[in-house]
C-alpha cells in the first residue's frame, strides 16, 4: 500500500485515539442551545443560572428574568438604619450546597448568637431553657422522658439518607419527578411521611402526645406558620431546623443570591414576565424548522418578546405570586392553584413586656426567643430577639432591642402594647411563603413541556433554601441530560447501592 494512502487510513484511527477511541459523544453531536431563559432571581432561579453556566458552557445566553428585588423570598428590612432579615433567616450544618456557595463566593458566616429559649402555651410557660445545658437536659428528661433523645435519632435517620442527593448530584443523576428524587434518597419510609402529617407520623413512631403538642408543634409553627397538620417529610426539615449550629451568611442571606448571578453571567432583566408560548422558527440558512419559547414581559422599555431554546421556571405558578399565562400548548399546561401559606413578619424595637407572658417580676426575664402552642388566643407564632446582618453587640432582653414576631395576621396596635411596654419602632412585610401542607402531597411537575422546568414544585416537599437549591440543580441535570439524551442518567433506579459498589 503506498505510504500516502495509509497516512489517509490512518488519520482517522489517530484522530479518534487522541479522542479516547470510541465514537462521538451526544454533546459533539448535539448543537447546544444558543439561549436560556430562567423566570425567577430568589434562591432557586440563581442557583439555576450557576448551575446552568457549569453544564452548558460559557457560549449559551442566560437571562433571568425578576419583577421585584434579586433574593425573592430572602430579603431584609431597614429598621433604623440596619438591616435586619425578614424571610429565609437560618441554614442547617449540612447544607452542603449553600456551604459551598459560600466558599466559592467569598462570604463570611459570623458566629451564631446564643440566647434562651421558652415555650408558651397562652397561659405559661411549659418549658424554659436555663444557661445551663445540663441542666436542660434533665429538665426535657423529666418533663418528656426519652422523647428528646428519640426525636433527634429520628431526625437524624432522616438527614442521612437524605444527604444522598449530594452524592447522587455530584454523579450528574437527575430525577424527572420531586416524588422520584425523594423515592431514590429514602424509598418507602420518605413517601409515607409524604402522605401522613408529622403528628400521624410522629404518633406512629411512639412519641408521646405531650411531647408532639409542647414541643413539636411550636417548632412548626415558628418555621412554617403551621401546626401538626403539615405533612412528615416537612415535619422533619423542621425539626432538623431547630437544631443547634444553625447560621447565617454576614451582611444578608440574599448575597448568595447576588454572588450566584454574577458569577452566573447572566442578564438580569427586571420585569414581569406574562406568557410564555411555543413557537417554531426556520433555523439558518438551511431553513429546517427549531422550536423555541416566546417568553413575553413588561420592562422598561414596554412589552417585550423573546426567544429561547430552554426555559427554567423559578418561581411559585401562583397567580398571588406570578400571573403566568401558558398559551397554546398542546396537551394544556396545567393549572397550581393550590394555595401559599401567609406569614407576616414584623420587626420591632421595643422592650418586651414579660407581664405578658405571667412574669410579675420583669427583671427576672431572660428568654431571647418564645415559641407557642396552638391557643385560639394567641395572636402570634413566635418572638425572638434578632441581630442586624452586620452583626454588633447584642444587647440584653430586657433593654430595647430588635424582635421579630412571626404571625398569620397583621398585628394591630392593641396587640402591640400588649406585646411591648414600649416601643418607637415597627416594619412589616408580609409573604405567601410557603405552601400550604395537607397530606397527602403532591408535587406539581417539573417538566411542564419539552424543555420547560419547574423548579418550585420542591416546595410541597418541603420549603427551605437548601430544597430550592436542590431542585435547581436537578432541573439543570435533567434539562442537560435531555438536550444531549443522555437519558441513563435520569430515574435510576438503586442508585445508592450502585454508587456503593461502583465507587
Amino acid at each position: 500500500m503506498p505510504a500516502k494512502a495509509l497516512r489517509l487510513l490512518l488519520a482517522p484511527l489517530l484522530l479518534l485515539a487522541v479522542r479516547g477511541g470510541g465514537a462521538p459523544g451526544p454533546e459533539e453531536l448535539l448543537r447546544p442551545p444558543a439561549r436560556i431563559g430562567v423566570i425567577g432571581a430568589g434562591i432557586g432561579g440563581t442557583a439555576a443560572a450557576y448551575f446552568l453556566r457549569q453544564r452548558f458552557g460559557k457560549d449559551v445566553l442566560i437571562d433571568v428574568f425578576e419583577r421585584g428585588e434579586v433574593g425573592g423570598r430572602l430579603a431584609t428590612l431597614n429598621l433604623e438604619g440596619q438591616d435586619y432579615e425578614a424571610g429565609g433567616s437560618i441554614l442547617h450544618p449540612l447544607n452542603l450546597h449553600m456551604k459551598h456557595f459560600v466558599k466559592d463566593l467569598g462570604l463570611s458566616t459570623p458566629q451564631g448568637q446564643g440566647g434562651l429559649l421558652g415555650i408558651y402555651n397562652g397561659d405559661e410557660f411549659v418549658y424554659e431553657e436555663s444557661g445551663w445545658y445540663i441542666w436542660n437536659w434533665l429538665k426535657l428528661l423529666w418533663n418528656y422522658g426519652l422523647n428528646p433523645l428519640r426525636m433527634y435519632m429520628w431526625v437524624e435517620e432522616s438527614l442521612d439518607k437524605f444527604m444522598r442527593i449530594y452524592r447522587y448530584q455530584s454523579h450528574d443523576y437527575a430525577f424527572s419527578t420531586n416524588e422520584g428524587l425523594l423515592h431514590a434518597l429514602g424509598g418507602a419510609s420518605f413517601m409515607q411521611l409524604l402522605n401522613q402529617t408529622i403528628e400521624e407520623a410522629m404518633q406512629k413512631a411512639g412519641f408521646s402526645q405531650k411531647f408532639i403538642n409542647e414541643l413539636v408543634i411550636p417548632v412548626m409553627r415558628v418555621n412554617y406558620g403551621q401546626g401538626a397538620n403539615v405533612n412528615g417529610f416537612v415535619g422533619a426539615v423542621s425539626l432538623a431546623g431547630a437544631d443547634r449550629g444553625l447560621w447565617s451568611i454576614e451582611g444578608g442571606n440574599k448575597l448568595v443570591c447576588n454572588g450566584l448571578l454574577y458569577a452566573s453571567k447572566a442578564q438580569l432583566i427586571s420585569g414581569s414576565v406574562l406568557s410564555l408560548e411555543e413557537k417554531t422558527r426556520q433555523k439558518g440558512r438551511s431553513g429546517e424548522p427549531a422550536k423555541h419559547y416566546e417568553v413575553t414581559y413588561h420592562s422598561k422599555s414596554g412589552l417585550t418578546t423573546d426567544l429561547y431554546d430552554i426555559v427554567l421556571i423559578a418561581t411559585p405558578l401562583q397567580r398571588k405570586i406570578a400571573n403566568i399565562t401558558f398559551q397554546n400548548f398542546n396537551p394544556p399546561i396545567p393549572e397550581f392553584s393550590r394555595h401559599y401559606h401567609q406569614t407576616v413578619t414584623t420587626l420591632v424595637h421595643g422592650r418586651l413586656n414579660a407581664t405578658f407572658f405571667g412574669y410579675q417580676d420583669p427583671s427576672q426575664f431572660e428568654l431571647s426567643s418564645i415559641f407557642t402552642m396552638e391557643n385560639p388566643k394567641l395572636f402570634i407564632n413566635s418572638i425572638g430577639v434578632v441581630s442586624p446582618v452586620k452583626r454588633t453587640a447584642s444587647k440584653t432582653a430586657l433593654g430595647p432591642s430588635v424582635w421579630k414576631v412571626f404571625s398569620p395576621e397583621s398585628l394591630t396596635k392593641e396587640e402591640l402594647r400588649l406585646l411591648f411596654s414600649s416601643y418607637d419602632s415597627v416594619l412589616e412585610k408580609k409573604w405567601l411563603a410557603y405552601p400550604r401542607y395537607s397530606p397527602p402531597e403532591k408535587s406539581p411537575p417539573i417538566i411542564l413541556h419539552d424543555r420547560m422546568y419547574y423548579l418550585n414544585g420542591i416546595e410541597w416537599t418541603a420549603s427551605a433554601m437548601e430544597m430550592s437549591v436542590i431542585a435547581a440543580k436537578n432541573a439543570v441535570l435533567l434539562a442537560h441530560h435531555r438536550w444531549y439524551r443522555k437519558l441513563d442518567k435520569v430515574d435510576q433506579e438503586g442508585l445508592h447501592d450502585r454508587l456503593k459498589t461502583e465507587l
